[in-house]
């Protein structure tokens, strides 16, 4: 099984775009390891070399993207990905144990989060949605990439109308994190949210904009209308200068 991730990595060495080497690193505040390929050529490599172990068995398949997530360079972590959400029909319960593991001991960036979160886990939870407790429970944990995992892994639910009450209770739970790339993540699950439960997202937004992060507000209202934008913009930016004018006057 080693045998194939080497192939793997003299491919991705062998992929390397300057211009892409050159600016990945632009895109995170955390320091992160690339090789510096281009994402397309990243998933064509996926794809080509899981059709030669499309035969093992899910446990193999598990312990091969475990390799790759060890080794703390994103592409490999964006393979790990892909083949781990290629077999999401073998999906079983005890299998979100694995997904945990791997956000709470390998991700350091929101890419990597995100992409095993929108698919992988996102797929897992739409299989097993008993397992919708636990999301609430990593929106509760002192690591944020789990905070943030919990909101990503339900943007595709999300977006079919799925979990209404369970992305609500878990925007309840992160609604003043401190850290923005929660904010953004809890934001951006409002935001699909609203595609298919407009209504019940903006009298969300309008019932929090007192406390709700900018950030994750901004997020929240992206797909609706002007005139609803307008409005829970029009009250943020009220409360904003409120609070300038109140700052002011208590110094």
């Amino acid at each position: 099984m080693e045998n194939i991730i080497n192939k793997i990595r003299t491919q991705l060495e062998h992929s390397i775009d300057k211009k892409t080497q050159a600016t990945s690193q632009n895109f995170f505040k955390e320091k992160i390891k690339f090789y510096g390929v281009k994402v397309s050529i990243v998933n064509k490599i996926s794809k080509e070399y899981f059709k030669l172990i499309d035969f093992k068995t899910k446990s193999e398949i598990f312990d091969l993207c475990e390799i790759l997530w060890q080794s703390g360079f994103i592409e490999e972590s964006f393979i790990a990905c892909n083949w781990s959400y290629y077999i999401h029909k073998k999906y079983e319960p005890g299998d979100f144990q694995i997904f945990e593991k791997w956000i709470n001991d390998y991700v350091n960036n929101w890419a990597s989060c995100d992409t095993l979160c929108n698919h992988t886990i996102g797929e897992f939870i739409e299989m097993y949605p008993e397992y919708l407790v636990r999301l609430k429970d990593l929106a509760k944990s002192d690591n944020k990439w789990l905070r943030r995992a919990s909101s990503v892994t339900l943007i595709k639910p999300a977006r079919k109308g799925k979990f209404l009450n369970e992305i609500l209770e878990i925007a309840d739970i992160l609604l003043i994190d401190k850290d923005d790339l929660v904010q953004k993540g809890y934001g951006w699950m409002l935001k699909a949210a609203s595609e298919a439960n407009q209504r019940e997202i903006f009298d969300y937004v309008i019932k929090n904009k007192s406390i709700m992060p900018r950030t994750a507000l901004r997020y929240a209202i992206e797909k609706m209308p002007k005139e609803l934008k307008s409005k829970a913009m029009e009250k943020k930016n009220d409360i904003t200068k409120t609070r300038r004018h109140n700052t002011q006057y208590s110094q």
